[in-house]
């Protein structure tokens, strides 16, 4: 396996939701790395952000941008999408690139201003969809969780697999 950085421009477009964003993302950085290879391969691509109500929460620029974040996400349930996108390359070998999203909802327990505070004192919260990583520290903030719980850590297993697979078989 060899991890190449896509290095796309990941502004959000005008009236796009949280889901079409990251299936757009996902699909891009997969056709950008598989058009610059030169060998035959498998490429996976994948973009994740929270969402709260319709608003997409990116990575946080700063601390404030985090805490703003979490104080949103508290006592509340929000829903994480990550788009997962399969491309071949090159791209002769197939129809083009396979994306699908995959939706997961979590709820956090009430924050109080000392555990958002600890929490940043981390640093967990730096280049993470909403300033959180379930698989560590924050997990102690989640009530409850309805999908995927590798979605929610940024890759979910189960859905890739199955796209890779039907990519394959294709």
């Amino acid at each position: 396996f060899d991890i190449v950085p896509a290095d796309i421009d990941e502004s959000t477009h005008s009236g796009e939701t949280p889901a079409a964003y990251v299936a757009r993302l996902s699909a891009e950085k997969a056709r950008v790395v598989a058009d610059r290879l030169d060998t035959e391969a498998i490429v996976v691509a994948a973009d994740t952000t929270v969402d709260v109500d319709g608003q997409i929460l990116e990575k946080p620029v700063d601390d404030a941008d985090a805490r703003r974040m979490l104080r949103l996400l508290s006592g509340r349930t929000h829903l994480v999408h990550t788009g997962v996108s399969v491309a071949w390359s090159p791209e002769p070998r197939s129809p083009g690139t396979t994306t699908r999203v995959v939706e997961t909802a979590v709820r956090f327990v009430e924050l109080t201003d000392a555990a958002i505070e600890w929490y940043l004192a981390t640093g967990e919260h730096a280049g993470k969809a909403g300033a959180y990583g379930i698989q560590a520290a924050a997990g102690a903030f989640v009530e409850r969780i309805d999908g995927s719980v590798t979605n929610v850590i940024g890759l979910p297993l189960a859905e890739t697999l199955a796209l890779i697979r039907s990519t394959i078989a294709g």
